[in-house]
This record gives C-alpha cells, structure tokens and sequence, in this order.
C-alpha cells in the first residue's frame, strides 16, 4: 500500500499548525477569559481545579486540519461525475469538512454562551438537537446525490458476506432516518467523552488513523488527506490537553471532531463501523442513558458511581491519565479489528 505525498505532508503540516498556533492561542484565551466553567454536580468535585481553563481550543486543530485539507488535497477538489446526471461534483472529503466546521460553529455558540453568562449553561438541548438534524440531513441529502441516490445501507463485516460479497437492506426513505439518527447520535457521543484531560483527544486519534488507512486502500485521497491531517492535529493538541491540560476543546472541538468522523464514515459508505471503532463513545453514551434510566425505575439508586463511565472509574480511583491509556488502547484494538475486516 502505497501513500500519496499530500497525504504524508497534509499530516506534517497539521501538526506543525497546532504546534506552533497553541501556545500563541492559550494566552490570548486567558486575556480575553475564555475560562471552562465547572459546576459540582457534573463530575467529581477535585474538577472545581480545572476551573477557568481556556476553552474552545478547537479552533486550533479545526484551523490545522482546515488549512492541510485545502492546501494539500487540492488535486482531489472535485469528487468525478455524478453517476446520474454527469455533472462534476465536489469531493466528498470537502462536504465532510464543510459540515464538520457547521457543527463547530454551533458548538463554538455554546461556548461563546457558557463564557459569557460565566456558568455552564449554553443552547437547550432542544436547540442543539433542531440545529444537528438539520445540519445532518443537508449532510445526508448531498451525499445521496453525490452516490447517485442510493439508499442502500451495507454491513461490511465478514458475519454478514454472502455469495456476492455482502449484505444489503434498501431501506428507502427509512435510510435517511436511521442515518440522521446515527450522526446526531454519534457526534453527541463525542461530545459525551470530552469529560477528562486528554480522553477525547486521545480516542479520537486512532480513529483518524483507521479512517485515513481505509481511505487510502480504497482510493480516496481526499478523505485521506482529511483524516491524517486530523491525526496530525489531534497529536499535537494532545500536548496541551494531556492532564493537567493547558487548554480544552471545548464544545467547538467535540462537536468538530463528531462531525468529521461520522461524516467521513458516510463518504466512505461504512456508517456501521463506527459502532466497531467508536466503541469508546458508544460505551461513554450508553452508560449516561443506563444510569438515568436506573435512576427513574429504582427511584433514586444508581448502577455506576458517575456518569459518563470516565467519572466512575475516576471515582473509584483513578487518575485521568490511566483512564486516557485504557479508554485509547481499547480503541486501537477496536479500529485494527475493523481495518483488518475491511482491508
């Protein structure tokens, strides 16, 4: 397997960005008090130190990422010919970024908002879900096009391969709901790890690494390019955002990141995967949603300490740090099983 140039330096440059940009951003954030507000009873009470960290330090990988793609996957701009009406189309990595930064902004507002009524109050969940259906289904429908209409969901797992090679529902106009709802899902999900210094930074990377093999074994550069270059960033922002993290994401690079992973494993017509290689976000969202439903049935007991799960183990004693190195080596092994079912 061979990999393109613009790939390797999309992945050099990304990382440089983010080196050089973060430590020049950190004191700008603090001078304009772009401080993380904690509140008690959204996790355990030793995060009341991290209070007034500089947030919304997504920009920074959103901008490196942004920057690499643009410059470095420019031969891969249009996406060929759209099997239905000929007509050149743009490439499927440009609609994922673009969708992705669409995200980052909503979830830019909800810093913005959080910043300034100095608590951790943002947009109303309504508000968030409206805004990510709608920006999902704009994503969806373009996709559909881009693929000649179809809604043809495949299971690219060995468990599900007959004699043609594959198993296949067309679920029709079905397909849209059930893809809004793995997107919104998902990119929720992310945002759900983003609880401790360095966790969804450091799951996020491998999953960027698998994203961008696939992409690589199956010709598409510009997703390619797309997902090394947010490996690259993610590395670099890690430095900062390792415990006790010098800047976070926040909402701006949570929301950022669930829209660039779910929307590139559309693109690349593997949506399911993300159920093998965001095993981390699904576990994460499942515990909030066990707890809370334990809760009402039991009338006040809980099944775990704190949730996400991250706050349990916390909980029960350990630092961040062990948690980052178990909740990423499960992801590893996660995406290497997925790589070796798809390769």
């Amino acid at each position: 397997m061979s990999v393109p140039i613009p790939v390797i330096v999309a992945f050099i440059a990304a990382l440089a960005c983010v080196l050089i940009a973060t430590p020049l951003v950190i004191p700008f954030l603090r001078k304009l008090k772009a401080g993380q507000q904690i509140i008690q009873d959204m996790g355990p009470t030793w995060h009341q130190s991290k209070q007034g960290t500089p947030t919304m330090g997504g920009i920074i990988f959103m901008g490196a990422v942004l920057i690499s793609y643009l410059i470095f996957a420019f031969e891969y701009y249009t996406g060929g010919a759209n099997p239905a009406s000929g007509a050149t189309i743009p490439s499927s990595g440009i609609t994922c970024l673009i969708t992705s930064v669409i995200l980052a902004l909503m979830g830019f507002s909800d810093d913005f908002i959080k910043i300034k009524k100095k608590n951790n109050a943002g947009l109303s969940e309504i508000q968030k879900l409206i805004l990510q259906f709608v920006i999902s289904a704009a994503f969806l429908i373009f996709n559909a096009i881009r693929r000649g209409g179809s809604t043809v969901l495949s299971f690219d797992f060995p468990f599900f391969v007959d004699a043609v090679g594959g198993f296949q529902i067309d679920l029709g106009i079905f397909w849209y709901v059930l893809a809004m709802i793995i997107m919104v899902g998902f990119t929720n999900a992310v945002n759900i790890t983003d609880g401790l210094d360095g966790l969804c930074t450091s799951v996020t990377i491998p999953v960027a690494v698998f994203f961008a093999v696939i992409s690589i074994v199956r010709g598409a550069y510009d997703i390619a390019v797309l997902a090394i270059a947010l490996a690259g960033a993610l590395i670099g922002f890690l430095i900062f955002n390792w415990h006790p993290c010098k800047i976070m994401m926040g909402d701006t690079g949570s929301m950022f990141l669930g829209g660039l992973i779910t929307t590139m494993a559309f693109a690349l017509d593997i949506p399911l995967v993300l159920l093998v290689v965001g095993i981390i976000y699904f576990i994460e969202t499942f515990s909030v949603i066990i707890q809370r439903t334990y809760f009402k049935l039991t009338h006040g007991k809980r099944l775990f300490k704190m949730t996400p799960i991250h706050h349990s183990f916390e909980m029960s004693g350990w630092s961040e740090e062990k948690i980052c190195f178990l909740f990423s080596g499960i992801t590893v092994v996660a995406c290497v099983i997925a790589a070796l079912f798809l390769i």
